[in-house]
């Protein structure tokens, strides 16, 4: 007895960027806009008129959008800037999947020229922040408390100052007193 498999069918990467469009209503336009691209790039990548994307970038941005692996589209080959997945972008993506948002709701949340740093953010291009309001943004569309957040922007200032040369540990006492201060300032204390 024999069994045949069947054959595994691989959707095109412009019919599933399409298929995407098409079952969550999202307009190019705004699709472009959270990937980094203009229209007329979207409308040739759907309409095959141009070879779908290899460029690492764009395909890891249209992945973070759908909310899917940059992996599923065959064209991915290989990263081509450093990508920085840590415990507050895991814990931003676990926020918008507590709030009940999809990606795109997340990313229509925000201004226009705000999304496409929103995207890097989610797939660990840029970093979280420094800037409080910044954070703070982001925070309010989860729902997320200051006392939520504080520690993640702590978190991500100790890393730029570490980055820039500073010695955490050698220099606690004055860490401590301005994160002492920030809080203050914020209200956690």
């Amino acid at each position: 007895m024999t069994s045949k498999s069947k054959p595994i069918i691989q959707i095109k990467s412009s019919q599933k960027v399409a298929g995407f469009l098409d079952s969550t209503m999202l307009h190019k336009k705004d699709f472009a806009e959270m990937i980094g691209v203009t229209l007329s790039y979207v409308y040739n990548l759907i309409d095959n008129t141009i070879p779908f994307s290899t460029r690492s970038t764009t395909l890891e941005r249209i992945a973070t959008v759908m909310d899917i692996e940059a992996e599923d589209f065959e064209e991915y080959k290989i990263l081509q800037e450093p990508i920085l997945i840590d415990d507050s972008i895991e814990f931003l993506k676990d926020s918008i999947k507590l709030k009940g948002l999809s990606i795109v709701s997340f990313l229509k949340s925000f201004p226009r020229k705000k999304r496409l740093e929103i995207v890097d953010i989610l797939r660990g291009a840029t970093p979280l922040p420094i800037d409080f309001k910044e954070l703070s943004m982001i925070a309010q569309v989860l729902d997320l408390k200051k006392d939520e957040i504080y520690p993640l922007w702590e978190n991500r200032l100790k890393q730029v100052l570490e980055a820039s040369g500073m010695n955490i540990n050698a220099n606690s006492a004055l860490i401590n007193t301005m994160f002492d201060c920030a809080k203050k300032f914020i209200n956690l204390k």
